[in-house]
């Protein structure tokens, strides 16, 4: 079989380590990195033994797959020139900036019987995929994303930039639909919102409350599962997993006994896995975990929240604090 011929466009902080990636994969050719920055194309191009480019298009034809790097404003119209030529794609999250977009994408790719598969990387990190086979009937979720404050990313709500990587999780865990939401959020540092709470409630009864903000002075990425008869804790960050059951033996207190079971991945690569699966769907020609599907459906919980958060915020009092001086 002939290598697979890739192109990475956008190789910012992000698309760097794609490009990384794809370099060290066998039977794969990384035709070339694109980027409007041809510093930084030259850069990574030059780590990955690659050529570089500054407009995806003379890539077009050039190539069987794609990892689409750009910011999210970007991401219908170049992923549709790569899916119109034919071409698969990997493309980060969150998916398109509109659910108009996204469906455009998806109809675009099953036309084509194409892979479009979506980064919603904490899909490969090692604890969540350790912690799968302990679910049963998840009734409460807590989760909780904050991260310190970072200039990449900033140009969309916190929604988009940081909890759409738990809502696509929640919505994967609990196989009911979205009955109501309530939210609250506020930017703080950007004219966007920073810090934002979301409490999805589930027809099925179930409930997960999910608060995210990139303002904080540490970074934690964890997720508590309720469900009968037990309770996982997931650290995505450090890449661990306790599962505590409750037995029939009961305490003095009259408490269950608990069975207590922790593992640790320390050395998993999410990024890799990722893309290692991308690879796999397009020479199998398999549907992937995360397909257009599955990001838009991730994308249209974000876009509710994000709705809501801005009818109830007070925009008055924020007037003039994100002005740039004269």
């Amino acid at each position: 079989m002939q290598n697979l011929k890739v192109a990475v466009i956008g190789v910012g902080y992000l698309g760097r380590f794609h490009a990384q990636k794809y370099a060290s994969l066998p039977g794969i050719d990384l035709v070339g990195v694109v980027d409007p920055d041809q510093t930084q194309a030259e850069l990574v191009a030059a780590e990955c033994n690659c050529k570089a480019f500054t407009d995806y298009k003379e890539l077009v034809t050039q190539v069987n797959a794609v990892s689409i790097v750009v910011p999210t404003s970007l991401h219908h119209r170049v992923a549709g020139d790569f899916l119109g030529a034919g071409v698969d794609v990997l493309l980060e999250k969150p998916m398109t900036v509109t659910l108009e977009e996204a469906d455009d994408l998806i109809a675009l790719a099953k036309a084509k019987n194409l892979i479009l598969q979506i980064g919603h990387l904490e899909r490969f990190n090692p604890a969540l995929m350790a912690m799968k086979p302990s679910l049963t009937t998840p009734v409460f979720i807590e989760s909780n994303r904050i991260a310190t404050f970072k200039p990449r990313g900033v140009d969309v709500d916190v929604v988009l930039d940081l909890m759409i990587h738990d809502i696509d999780i929640i919505l994967n865990i609990i196989d009911s639909p979205i009955k109501t939401i309530h939210t609250v959020g506020a930017p703080v540092a950007t004219a966007n919102t920073d810090i934002a709470n979301a409490r999805l409630i589930f027809e099925s009864g179930a409930t997960a409350n999910v608060t995210v903000s990139r303002v904080s002075r540490t970074n934690e990425r964890k997720m508590r599962i309720f469900q009968p008869g037990s309770y996982i804790s997931v650290d995505f960050g450090k890449k661990k997993v306790m599962t505590i059951l409750l037995s029939e033996e009961l305490l003095e207190s009259g408490m269950p006994k608990q069975v207590v079971d922790l593992r640790s991945f320390e050395s998993g690569d999410a990024l890799l896995a990722e893309i290692e699966a991308f690879v796999s769907h397009v020479k199998e020609r398999t549907k992937p975990a995360v397909s257009g599907v599955e990001g838009r459906r991730a994308l249209e919980v974000a876009l509710q929240v994000m709705t809501q958060i801005k009818e109830h915020q007070q925009l008055d009092l924020f007037k003039g604090f994100f002005q740039k001086p004269s």
